[in-house]
C-alpha cells in the first residue's frame, strides 16, 4: 500500500502568538507546515525550533504582496496582521493591508488550490459594544476614522471579502473571532494590560491602569483558543464563531491578581484612557459550545500561574 502524504497547511503570521502555537499544533498532528511571516511583529524565536524538521518550512514573506506556494495545499490559517494597539497605531497602513490586500491574496490563492480558508477575526469587530455578552449577530459600535478604526475596519473588511469568496466562488471558508488570549509568547512589551501588568509586577514596577480601570475584558489562555480554532477549521460552519473565555473581569481587578500572584511591591497607577477604548468585552460563546462542542478548560488563574513562570524566565535569561 502507499504511504498516504500529509496533508499540508499554510499558516500566516507564523512566528506571532498564536501563529507559533498553531504551528507546534499542527506539526505534532503530523501536518506539513508551510509557515510564512515578513516578521514586522513576529519573532522568529517563536519558530525555530521547527526549523530543522522535515515537515516545516519558512517563507519570510508580505502576504499584502502576491503569495505563491508550491505544490498541493489543503488548509490555510490566516493570522498575519498586527494585533495589539502599540503595533497597529504606529504602522496603521501595513494593518489595512494585510487584513484587505493580504486577506484578498490568501482567498486567491485558497481558490486556485482548492484549500480550506480559516481567517483570524477578533472581537474588536464589535467596537465599544453598546450589547453584553457580544452574539456574533451583533453589528458592532466602531468608529472607522478614529484611531482604532485601522485595526477594527481592517478586520471587518476581512470578514466581508471571505464571505464573498464564500458564497460566489463556494470556497470552504472559516471565520474566527478571537478574543482577549494569553499565554508563553505573547510579547512582553507589546503594549496590551496583561502582559504589560506582569512585566511591571516582576520588576516592582507601578501598575498603568487606563481610567478608573472599570473597563472589563474576557481572557481565554493560549491552549483552549488553539483547540477552538482547530475545532472551528474542521468544522463546516463558515459564518463567524467567537472563540474566547466568557470569565469577565476588570482590568483593576486583573491588575490586583497579578500583583498577588507576582508577590510583588508595585502599586497601581492611573493613566488617561485611550480613545475609542472598549468598555467591555465578554463573548457569547453559545455557538462555539453547541456547533463545535468547545469551551475553554484553563482557569484564569491556572493560565496566569504559566504566563508568569514563562516571563519570569525570560528575566533571568
Amino acid at each position: 500500500m502507499r504511504e498516504e502524504k500529509p496533508k499540508r497547511i499554510l499558516i500566516t503570521g507564523a512566528a506571532g502568538f498564536l501563529g507559533s502555537h498553531l504551528c507546534d499544533h499542527f506539526i505534532k498532528e503530523e501536518f506539513h507546515v508551510i509557515g510564512m511571516d515578513n516578521l514586522i511583529t513576529g519573532d522568529i524565536k517563536n519558530i525555530e525550533h521547527l526549523f530543522h524538521l522535515p515537515n516545516f518550512e519558512f517563507y519570510h514573506h508580505d502576504v499584502s504582496k502576491f503569495v505563491h506556494v508550491p505544490g498541493e495545499l489543503h488548509y490555510i490559517l490566516h493570522f498575519a496582521s498586527p494585533a495589539s494597539p502599540v503595533d497597529y497605531l504606529k504602522i496603521p497602513i501595513q494593518t489595512l493591508k494585510v487584513g484587505s490586500l493580504g486577506t484578498h491574496n490568501l482567498l486567491g490563492l485558497a481558490k486556485s488550490k482548492k484549500a480550506r480558508i480559516l481567517v483570524a477575526s477578533t472581537s474588536e469587530v464589535y467596537g465599544d459594544p453598546l450589547v453584553s455578552p457580544q452574539p456574533e449577530e451583533y453589528w458592532g459600535n466602531v468608529n472607522p476614522v478614529g484611531p482604532r478604526g485601522v485595526y477594527d475596519e481592517a478586520k471587518r473588511f476581512q470578514e466581508a471579502i471571505t464571505m464573498a469568496y464564500h458564497n460566489t466562488h463556494q470556497l470552504e471558508t472559516r471565520i474566527a473571532r478571537i478574543f482577549n488570549t494569553f499565554g508563553p509568547r505573547m510579547r512582553l512589551h507589546d503594549g496590551r494590560a496583561l502582559p504589560t501588568f506582569i512585566s511591571q509586577a516582576l520588576q516592582n514596577k507601578d501598575l498603568t491602569v487606563f481610567g478608573n480601570g472599570l473597563q472589563t475584558r474576557s481572557f481565554c489562555y493560549v491552549t483552549d483558543q488553539i483547540e477552538g480554532i482547530c475545532k472551528l477549521l474542521f468544522s463546516d460552519y463558515p459564518l463567524p464563531v467567537n472563540i474566547g473565555n466568557p470569565d469577565e473581569m476588570t482590568l483593576l481587578d486583573m491588575a490586583h491578581e497579578i500583583i498577588q500572584l507576582t508577590d510583588s511591591k508595585s502599586s497601581i497607577i492611573y493613566e488617561d484612557l485611550p480613545i475609542d477604548d472598549p468598555k467591555q468585552r465578554r463573548p457569547d460563546i453559545r455557538k462555539a459550545k453547541e456547533l463545535l462542542k468547545w469551551e475553554p478548560k484553563i482557569s484564569r488563574r491556572e493560565g496566569l500561574e504559566k504566563t508568569i513562570a514563562y516571563y519570569k524566565s525570560m528575566f533571568n535569561n
